[in-house]
């Protein structure tokens, strides 16, 4: 597990601090750098500071970072100013949070610094305490003799001001338990292929839900078979190590609410005898993203305390090209007895998340949310930093929308046209797993929605809401790192689970 930066908060003077650093907001204005007001410096500081962030070119702009040292009226020896963006798409809260993490990555391997951005309010006090923590997130668990005396650190310690008193202890145990459930996401993410398969996975699983009272039950091949999983064993069984299916529990006294999550947890994919290019197997092994971000909400919804309960799937295996691998045209029979035509093994997630949709249905739960790096066409569609959300319900949909905007997962609407569902028609089985080359994100979350089940009798049954969360751009970045995320895992799709989990249980 990668190392954490703790962060506390304080209500001590930051001109005095005796911190290695004292990080400050500034934002452009007018076309001039500008220091944002209730950062709590002095006149003399403030003025300083002002003269000497002109003196050196400084713009302010977002995620600017410029290092100061020697700023009369103010303690620390570095001073260091991020700029906060002015008005945007995102919300005040994600722009601090960015801001904070950036001045994190600039102090790696300082000792302690304390953040004064000028935040105006506990929310946002909290938001630069979780840009810090996520933003001083390293993963260096490979590292060898090589490194052994080089790798870099991040951040020791850090201190936000702006809360004080018992508020400050429950903002500081939100903060660490949101913070250990999106860095538990990334470390999962980021374990080489060779040492994260369904097992161990499932091991680790396992592990960390005893610590934290969650139980958990763990299906293996064997049982997946006697449990009618074709999709699971399907996608499985073209690997020497065979698929797991974990099921976390968290039953809380007191919880009026039932939350289902599904996540695909495809340890690596090499596309199956549709074999993947070479380059495209590079960040494969980031194709468990949706279940890593599943376990950890699990466990953090968990510490949180929160009174609803929530079951996740968390449907593990290896898409591999061995003697047993599954082929184009061949047929499986799902949980619940619906047959499938495979027709491109690459589109393998869907599979597996459908035996996921259909355990989750048998529970009759409240709502049902999966979450997959499921398509490409997602990617191409929104981007690599914004997650596609579709489902059968339009208020839990833009519910997940504004929750994971809001919470920092940006995210965005899209449509389920019903002219797509007679393209999965197949002349040989009761559907195929793949449709119209067009559309393909949306093909797949109509895939997807086969398999949600209802609740009710009769005429008044009605399918169970469900929304699905395409994290295939956001849960892994390949390019550099940026606000308050890394190089690698992001820990995508966490977050809003966790507040969805808040609003349910009011």
């Amino acid at each position: 597990m990668a190392a954490r930066t703790p962060v506390t908060f304080t209500d001590d003077d930051p001109t005095t601090t005796g911190a290695d650093a004292l990080v400050v907001g500034a934002a452009k204005q007018d076309g001039s750098v500008s220091l944002l007001p209730g950062s709590g410096l002095s006149d003399e500081a403030a003025t300083a500071l002002q003269e000497a962030l002109v003196a050196v070119g400084a713009e302010g702009g977002a995620e600017e970072v410029t290092r100061l040292t020697g700023v009369a009226g103010i303690a620390a020896p570095l001073v260091v100013v991020v700029g906060v963006a002015g008005r945007g798409p995102a919300p005040r809260t994600e722009q601090l949070r960015r801001a904070a993490g950036a001045a994190a990555r600039a102090l790696a391997g300082r000792g302690s610094a304390v953040f004064a951005l000028g935040q105006q309010d506990r929310q946002e006090a909290v938001a630069v305490a979780e840009g810090v923590a996520l933003g001083a997130y390293t993963y260096a668990e490979q590292h060898g003799v090589g490194k052994s005396g080089t790798a870099k650190r991040g951040l020791a310690r850090a201190s936000v001001t702006g809360v004080s008193g018992e508020e400050a202890a429950a903002a500081q145990a939100e903060v660490e338990a949101l913070v250990a459930g999106v860095c538990y996401a990334r470390d999962l993410v980021n374990t080489p292929p060779n040492l994260l398969y369904p097992e161990s996975f499932a091991d680790d699983v396992v592990r960390r839900a005893g610590e934290a009272g969650v139980e958990v039950e763990v299906w293996d091949h064997d049982r997946l078979d006697a449990e009618g999983c074709g999709g699971i064993i399907g996608v499985g069984q073209g690997s020497a190590r065979g698929p797991r299916l974990v099921t976390l529990r968290y039953t809380p006294a007191g919880a009026s609410k039932h939350l289902a999550l599904v996540g695909k947890g495809i340890t690596f994919d090499s596309g199956g005898l549709c074999l993947k290019p070479g380059a495209s197997m590079v960040t494969m092994k980031m194709d468990m993203g949706g279940a890593a971000a599943c376990a950890a909400a699990t466990l953090a919804i968990a510490e949180l305390g929160l009174p609803v309960q929530v079951t996740a799937y968390l449907c593990l295996a290896e898409n591999m090209t061995g003697d047993l691998a599954q082929r184009p045209g061949d047929v499986v029979t799902m949980r619940g007895g619906r047959t499938v035509e495979i027709i491109n093994t690459d589109a393998e997630g869907r599979l597996v998340m459908a035996d996921g949709l259909a355990l989750a249905t048998e529970q009759q739960p409240d709502a049902i949310v999966d979450v997959a790096t499921l398509t490409g066409a997602c990617i191409v569609a929104l981007g690599e930093r914004t997650m596609g959300v579709m489902g059968n319900d339009d208020e839990l949909r833009d519910t997940l929308v504004r929750l994971g905007t809001e919470s920092g997962d940006t995210a965005w609407a899209l449509p389920m046209p019903e002219e797509i569902r007679p393209t999965l028609d197949s002349p040989v089985a009761d559907l195929k797993h793949t449709g119209e080359r067009s559309a393909g994100a949306m093909v797949a979350a109509t895939f997807l929605q086969e398999f949600v089940g209802t609740r009710g009798e009769g005429e008044e049954a009605r399918q169970i809401p469900w929304a699905h969360l395409d994290i295939a751009g956001p849960a892994f970045n390949e390019k550099s790192a940026w606000g308050y995320h890394p190089k690698g895992g992001t820990g995508a799709g966490v977050r809003p689970l966790v507040a969805l989990a808040r609003s349910l249980a009011g």
